[in-house]
């Protein structure tokens, strides 16, 4: 029975908001219970909470929901309208809340200041990661980044990278130079953990196929490993002859019977093979 495209849209929706929560409680438990009990301030609208919380005591959570208000508003009129509106909107406010939600609950799970960091820095790259994937943001300095660069072409990583550094800046002075240490750790760690969030699921390996028997290989991959084929027509560089050349875009996991059925039908066939970072379209990611 084939789905219609409404239900698959309900159903992608709703997956997405499912990732959007996660996350959103993913990188609240981060800075709860990792970052903020060990003062390591992170960098962004997230970090000015985190030092007015220090100066003056106010709740994390809604000093985040408070700052992010004016940069949602612009950036649902002039970045993304609806879909990042929303959707940025609901993960503000679930982070928020459960920032402050879980307060009373946090207690610092260890005082290892490697630990800590490692640690915090993962679970917030993983929920920021998993964010991203549904489409959507966390807030915060992101928006202000691309609002930047809007108006005054600035690139993001410029305005991202000076907006931290006067938030640790200001961190420097109130926790001292060790923590801006472990800072600078935890947003190392959370950008590789969220490339890794990213690229999961998504990589796959492509294959360039030279060969003297292009129609039993091409046979063979498109009926054992069900995977679509591209015959091109080459011409030999030194020969000067005429050569079929077979593309295919398979898993990682079936790398080794590709290598299999090509070796067994012209192992004087010339493979190459290389890493794909994403892959959309039919037995893969759809597109969208």
């Amino acid at each position: 029975m084939t789905t219609s495209p409404r239900w698959r849209h309900i159903a992608r929706t709703l997956t997405d908001y499912a990732l959007l929560t996660v996350g959103a409680l993913l990188s609240a438990t981060a800075v709860r219970f990792f970052l903020v009990p060990n003062q390591v301030v992170t960098g962004g609208l997230t970090g000015v909470a985190q030092l007015l919380n220090t100066f003056i005591g106010t709740p994390v959570g809604v000093v985040v929901l408070i700052l992010n208000i004016p940069l949602l508003i612009a950036g649902w009129r002039y970045l993304g309208g609806a879909v990042f509106g929303v959707r940025t909107f609901y993960t503000v406010v679930v982070m928020s809340l459960a920032i402050d939600g879980l307060a009373p609950f946090a207690r610092p799970i260890t005082n290892d200041p490697l630990l800590y960091s490692l640690y915090g820095g993962v679970i917030d790259g993983i929920g920021i990661g998993l964010v991203l994937r549904a489409r959507g943001t966390t807030g915060g300095s992101d928006i202000l980044a691309r609002l930047i660069e809007r108006r005054f072409g600035v690139q993001p990583g410029r305005s991202l990278l000076g907006f931290d550094t006067m938030v640790f800046t200001a961190a420097l002075f109130s926790y001292g130079p060790e923590k801006i240490l472990y800072a600078l750790l935890v947003a190392f760690t959370a950008s590789r953990a969220i490339d890794t969030v990213l690229a999961a699921g998504k990589g796959a390996r492509q294959a360039l196929i030279i060969t003297s028997s292009p129609e039993p290989i091409r046979q063979a991959v498109l009926h054992r490993i069900g995977r679509g084929v591209t015959q091109l027509e080459a011409i030999g560089g030194y020969t000067g002859a005429t050569r079929a050349v077979l593309l295919c875009v398979v898993a990682r996991t079936e790398i080794g019977a590709l290598k299999n059925i090509v070796s067994n039908i012209d192992p004087a066939a010339f493979v190459i093979i290389g890493e794909v970072e994403e892959v959309l379209g039919e037995g893969f990611t759809p597109a969208r």
